[in-house]
């Protein structure tokens, strides 16, 4: 028996709060208990993680309220896997697991973590943290804005009109605080303004991209192109069976890293020669317009993870790119 199954497996489903645990040995039944999703409820979590031999934790990436315990985990030096709730889900409908409860769920997590053991991903630190939040709170901004927007154009009450335009103007400052702000936070950090100031020397590159990437991708110049764009969501996926070859698809990952990629390679197929040009040889050859954007998201990351592992500018690793 291999050394490693004497450990425990742990799932922990999350919710804003409390954290349902449950901690699985080969041959023992589950062990479940649950914690305030709090900095005490995460403290007595470690505590209780500390005095077992914990092989690997996963955890459902639930908009943010896995953030606090899965990075004490792993600043304790616990192995955290965050996986797609849509994995987590598949995985309990191949096992027949169709109830769904809070035990029931931190269950499945455990047995997925011993059965399929995710790899553990890079977790940001405290500044990358305090970038995605500031990040999170200007996209907030930006659809409310919208919405506002359109509710603007199809009122026809004086009175609601007014209120909706002072809620526009009301946001419109607010965004523009949220925009100083995150101006401060990278420029309070040398190693924040060093790394923007590298991949924004790519054109099409802005700072909405730079600053996302930087704070939800910390794996960026540590992997290879195509772990890479299998994490974030833009790597393609094979639907074939016998002789039938069926269309590939794009799907999971980091879908706020997905959207500002996207946007980014939208502007780089107008305005960056080298991504400009692999677009255009795309669609002359019969490729869907949207097929060949997604393959410049997959480039545009790819150039942008050499140039974070080389440290390198973007003339020079444009130059040498395959």
């Amino acid at each position: 028996m291999d050394g490693r199954d004497e450990g425990h497996y742990v799932g922990v489903d999350v919710s804003k709060g409390r954290l349902d645990v449950a901690m699985l040995r080969r041959g023992a039944p589950a062990e479940n208990f649950s914690v305030v999703n709090d900095p005490e409820g995460v403290d007595s979590l470690l505590g209780r993680l500390g005095e077992q031999c914990v092989e690997l934790v996963v955890l459902e990436a639930t908009g943010g309220y896995e953030r606090s315990a899965a990075v004490a985990m792993a600043a304790a030096g616990i192995r955290v896997a965050v996986v797609n709730p849509r994995r987590a889900r598949d995985f309990a409908k191949a096992t027949g697991k169709l109830a769904k409860t809070d035990r029931i769920d931190a269950e499945v997590l455990a047995r997925f973590a011993e059965a399929v053991r995710p790899e553990p991903r890079a977790l940001p630190d405290e500044e990358a943290l305090l970038l995605g939040e500031i990040l999170d709170r200007r996209r907030q901004l930006v659809v409310m804005l919208v919405a506002e927007d359109n509710r603007l154009s199809a009122v026809v009450s004086a009175p609601v009109r007014r209120r909706i335009r002072a809620h526009v103007r009301w946001l419109e400052k607010e965004l523009a605080r949220t925009d100083r702000e995150l101006e401060e936070a990278v420029e309070a950090s040398p190693v924040w303004r060093e790394n923007e100031a590298l991949l924004r020397t790519v054109p099409g590159v802005g700072p909405a991209l730079a600053r996302t990437l930087l704070a939800e991708l910390p794996e960026l110049g540590a992997l290879t192109h195509r772990r890479l764009s299998a994490l974030v969501g833009v790597a393609p996926f094979a639907r074939d069976s016998g002789k039938m070859r069926g269309k590939r698809e794009v799907w999971g990952g980091r879908a706020r890293v997905r959207t500002a990629l996207y946007m980014g390679a939208l502007v780089a197929s107008r305005h960056n020669p080298a991504i400009r040009e692999f677009y255009e040889r795309l669609v002359t050859a019969g490729k869907p317009k949207k097929v060949a954007l997604v393959a410049c998201m997959r480039k545009l990351l790819s150039i942008l993870n050499a140039m974070m592992r080389d440290r390198a500018p973007w003339k020079a690793t444009c130059a040498s790119h395959p």
